[in-house]
């Protein structure tokens, strides 16, 4: 590709919207533009990196078995509805209607429709196990999108479905793609672990998510360096400090003027942190597919902790899908100031001790906090907290539960030893999904014995755009990009500096017509311009070689040879460097084991 034909322009300065270094250096380096918020453009460099990208998963995932089909972006309503999760996801949905007035939904995952071929296409055990998959659009109305292509709301992900007898050929499948994954990000230059995750909306038994470690991640992730544990702070568990042994004091009321806020209250107090509980407000909302309905959470939790909303609203989806009520949870929102107040409790001085309000809350406390003696809590009255307050005296929670976070020092669950805190950005997930989905929509087979029995089902998915930004965060400097081969829009990068030298012109077309013909797809800048403009464009696109041919290269060898990650150079005589170039570039392209 002639570099002077190429769809694109470059920008000397990142535009302000850009927050994170691989927000700022697609857009600068022409790869992206923004349509708007959390909606891209791919421009044709970014496109070919993508294409490579996809190439890989579809190499990898044909390697454990896949077989490659495509599903629709839009889907009736109806599937969604017989899986329930029409009514348990919120406004990310993308609900729209046709003409006719049938709903309709823009896919944020394709397990509806997934169900709904295998129901048709499925019948006997000599079907499975199966592999299916997709690299296709979706959409997610994220609230909150930002750092570019790391968090969108329109975007392309690889999404792969295994099929099978039984949960022994589920654990087959979930280890292929859990061996496949590692190999596909390790191909594409993107350093990855995998933790245990929540299973959230998708449902299932089991699930990891693919880490990639950065400052810039919004996810917050907890390891033990002792024994490997590792997990989501979503889901992640600690082994709980042992809470002092001493007799119930008496209850008594204390005046704590302006003392809102746990810091505030323990300083006033001269008390530790760990002696206070903490009050927090949202509401659950349900619904019964109809309409919905609004509950006020109070949870509780030692006051040196923070609330784990994740496992809260696990919490709340488990004990709907128990109970015998149509309304099934939705999602948590907070708490508005006159929705805790109608249950009688007062904000910043909030406890569930004698809540005389008309809309009585439930109440969830955490496991430590309900065996921790003689906490200080709200006494319910604006200025005042009560000493020595105590569950099961003074106050009955409705649940009892673990709702509190993880954090970094905490106790590993397995081992006893300090977790440590990470961030990370999620590029990949897997879940197992089990009968989760077969037997809300008919999924079943007859085996050998003629008997009824569900498909097994795994889900699996890589967010391609969001893998593209994170190799991007990884292979930078203050220059620019700098791809790995894998995944470059061009391995090469010729710049012509012929300033009024037909003869450089002419070799470089030359050079350039045989890395052509050699399969090289070589990018050749013969734009009328500076060596200092060819070379900073070079540099921000970040071609894994760059080549310059000039009148002092030609005196020093032949051909310049930089390659852009180490700044290393060489020169090397026209005379077969295609051949030359081609073994360069496979040594560069040599995956880390």
């Amino acid at each position: 590709m002639r570099l002077s034909r190429l769809f694109f322009h470059t920008l000397r300065e990142a535009p302000s919207e850009s927050e994170v270094a691989s927000h700022q250096l697609l857009l600068r380096a022409g790869f992206i533009r923004q349509a708007a918020a959390g909606i891209f453009s791919y421009l044709p460099l970014a496109k070919r990196s993508l294409a490579k990208i996809e190439a890989i998963m579809r190499e990898e995932i044909n390697a454990i078995g896949g077989q490659e089909l495509s599903m629709p972006v839009v889907q009736p309503a109806e599937l969604w509805r017989e899986t329930g999760r029409w009514y348990q996801i919120g406004s990310e949905m993308g609900r729209l209607k046709d003409r006719n007035g049938h709903d309709l939904v823009l896919a944020m995952t394709h397990e509806e429709l997934v169900s709904d071929l295998v129901r048709g296409e499925i019948r006997s055990h000599r079907q499975l196990p199966a592999l299916i998959y997709h690299i296709q659009t979706k959409w997610r109305d994220d609230p909150r999108p930002r750092a570019g292509l790391i968090r969108v709301r329109e975007f392309t992900m690889l999404d792969s479905y295994s099929l099978d007898r039984d949960f022994e050929g589920l654990e087959r499948q979930y280890q292929a793609h859990y061996e496949a994954y590692f190999r596909i990000f390790n191909r594409c230059g993107c350093k990855t672990c995998a933790v245990q995750a929540d299973t959230g909306m998708m449902g299932g038994q089991l699930a990891h998510e693919y880490m990639y470690l950065t400052p810039v991640g919004e996810d917050t992730l907890l390891f033990c360096s002792a024994c490997d544990y590792s997990a989501n702070r979503q889901v992640s568990r600690f082994k709980r400090p042992e809470p002092p042994v001493e007799p119930a004091r008496p209850l008594e009321k204390v005046a704590t003027p302006g003392m809102t806020t746990i810091l505030q209250l323990a300083d006033y107090l001269k008390i530790d942190a760990t002696q206070t509980a903490k009050a927090v407000f949202l509401i659950a909302v349900s619904s019964d597919g109809v309409k919905p309905r609004e509950q006020l959470i109070f949870a509780v939790v030692r006051g040196d902790m923070e609330l784990n909303e994740y496992k809260l609203a696990n919490l709340m989806s488990q004990r709907d899908s128990s109970a015998d009520s149509p309304y099934k949870f939705k999602e948590l929102r907070p708490a508005q100031e006159a929705e805790i107040k109608a249950a009688g409790a007062c904000p910043g001085y909030a406890s569930p001790i004698g809540l005389q309000g008309k809309d009585k809350p439930l109440v969830i406390v955490d496991e430590l906090a309900a065996v921790s003696p003689n906490l200080v809590a709200g006494a319910n009255e604006e200025g005042f907290h009560y000493l020595n307050t105590n569950h099961g005296r003074d106050y009955q929670a409705d649940l009892v539960a673990d709702i509190a976070a993880a954090y970094d020092g905490a106790a590993c669950p397995l081992c006893g030893s300090p977790l440590s805190a990470s961030r990370g950005v999620e590029v990949g997930n897997i879940f197992a999904l089990g009968t989760r989905y077969s037997d809300a929509m008919g999924c079943k087979f007859l085996d050998e014995d003629g008997i009824e029995k569900p498909v097994v089902m795994g889900s699996y998915g890589i967010g391609v755009g969001r893998l593209l930004a994170c190799v991007a965060e990884e292979h930078h400097d203050e220059a620019g990009l700098c791809w790995p081969v894998s995944v470059a829009p061009y391995p090469l990068h010729l710049v012509a500096l012929a300033g009024k030298s037909e003869e450089v012109v002419a070799r470089a077309e030359v050079l350039y017509q045989q890395m052509v013909d050699a399969g090289l797809e070589p990018l050749y800048d013969d734009r009328p311009e500076s060596p200092g403009v060819k070379f900073n464009d070079a540099d921000l696109i970040g071609c894994p070689l760059r080549l310059t041919l000039s009148e002092r290269s030609l005196k020093a060898g032949g051909v310049e040879v930089k390659v852009r990650k180490s700044g290393e150079i060489s020169y090397h005589a026209e005379d077969n460097l295609p051949a030359v170039l081609a073994e360069v570039l496979f040594k560069l392209d040599t995956p880390n084991p």
